[in-house]
């Protein structure tokens, strides 16, 4: 019978990769969001220099201007019914900003992926 070997030391782990953002679905004119989310379908940017929110369902893309809100994130919503959003003075619904543009198919060339 042989003598057992001594456990060698275990070897370093390796730091992790960072997390991939996904890709960017939003025009580059718009810079960085300062924040972003999805639910079902949909999924919005905003970005707080431009006070805009970018609303991306069933491939289509369109711009709301977000006033004076600050949206941080996005709350749930039933069924059909327009989203909500989170801002610094509550809830907001989506109908009750101003939309910018008309919702349009989203074209390939509008991003570049990160």
């Amino acid at each position: 019978m042989q003598r057992m070997k001594p456990m060698e030391p275990m070897k370093p782990m390796e730091p992790m990769k960072p997390m991939s953002g996904g890709e960017q679905w939003w025009p580059n004119d718009l810079g960085e969001p300062s924040s972003t989310g999805s639910q079902n379908s949909m999924r919005y940017a905003f970005f707080s220099k431009a006070r805009r929110l970018l609303i991306e369902k069933d491939n289509k893309l369109t711009t709301y201007d977000s006033g004076d809100h600050q949206i941080s994130g996005v709350q749930q919503s039933g069924g059909g019914s327009d989203p909500a959003f989170t801002s610094q003075n509550g809830s907001v619904n989506l109908g009750e900003l101003r939309r910018i543009s008309s919702t349009i198919e989203r074209r390939q060339e509008l991003c570049t992926s990160v």
